[in-house]
């Protein structure tokens, strides 16, 4: 079983995630903020973060971060996940390392689809 965490500040999105992430069977991982995906990476090697932006504590960038200095995370599909939609700035997020980005709102369907994409 594929494991997500999904990380997001907004409890609407995390829980609507969830339950269509399980529903398509893969195993889920809810993290509210930077400190908990930090945590869940210290016991775990997910095959794919979905990553809000902004979050409390450490934002989607410190993660990266900690994700590029874990060797065992190499393989880790990065999904970020934020309410900016300028093309420059996604532009700019997907030359630092991330596989994809999603603009918020967005839909559900097609987000399950691109992790697919990502993880064949």
């Amino acid at each position: 079983m594929k494991k997500i965490i999904i990380a997001d500040d907004e409890h609407k999105i995390l829980m609507s995630l969830e339950y269509s992430l399980k529903k398509n069977g893969y195993g889920v991982f809810i993290a509210r903020n930077g400190t908990e995906v930090a945590e869940f990476l210290k016991t775990m090697v997910p095959d794919v973060i979905l990553l809000d932006v902004s979050m409390p504590n450490l934002d989607g960038y410190s993660i990266l971060d900690i994700i590029k200095e874990q060797e065992d995370l190499k393989n880790t599909k990065v999904i970020f996940l934020s309410a900016k939609n300028n093309p420059k700035e996604i532009e700019r997020e997907m030359e630092i390392g991330i596989d994809a980005y999603v603009t918020k709102p967005f839909s559900i369907k097609k987000l399950i689809q691109q992790i697919e994409n990502l993880l064949v």
